[in-house]
């Protein structure tokens, strides 16, 4: 995992220099493509000899465009030159792993923080308000809350934001207790 992130990463970072204004517009693409890539039909004819490349960068391209024109053609023209890059240097398969850095790296820009919240309960939406006011101010970004619930916590919540990690769940709390308790 570690080396497909490293090997994504400059690609990331060239797709998101070339998004300057449009990053919107990379972030729709990359994620379609993405998308694409990971379609148990179109996993065959990557890296495939008897698949053109032109044709497959053509394919792929019509795919993250939603099947309709682009809106502005420098932007196409960027994006088509970076998917032949990628299929040139067989790195198509990367596009999932560029795409989730291209929006790390999206979000670092724009000064918002992506939250994850594992609860044992849906949060309600006075509690996730109430939480996102409290990470806003300690993470000094705007932050956006990922609700998921997992009943093994039994109570309580983990939230996660890249190395910070609070396990304020129920779960969390008896297995510290057992561990102090077997190192007594």
């Amino acid at each position: 995992m570690a080396e497909l992130a490293t090997t994504a990463r400059p690609y990331a970072r060239a797709a998101f220099a070339s998004a300057s204004a449009q990053v919107g517009d990379w972030s729709t693409f990359l994620g379609r493509a993405a998308a694409a890539v990971h379609d148990p039909q179109v996993q065959p004819l990557i890296g495939n000899p008897r698949v053109p490349l032109p044709e497959l960068v053509d394919f792929l391209q019509q795919i993250a465009s939603g099947g309709k024109p682009p809106a502005t053609q420098p932007v196409a023209t960027q994006q088509r030159n970076f998917l032949h890059l990628l299929a040139d240097n067989r790195r198509l398969r990367l596009l999932p792993e560029i795409a989730r850095q291209f929006e790390v790296l999206r979000a670092q820009a724009e000064r918002i923080a992506d939250v994850d919240v594992i609860s044992a309960q849906q949060l309600t939406g006075e509690q996730a308000t109430s939480l996102q006011a409290v990470l806003e101010r300690r993470l000094g970004l705007a932050v956006r809350l990922h609700p998921q619930v997992d009943p093994a916590l039994v109570g309580g919540a983990i939230v996660r934001y890249g190395d910070f990690v609070v396990d304020g769940s129920l779960r969390g709390r008896i297995e510290r207790l057992g561990a102090a308790m077997a190192g007594a």
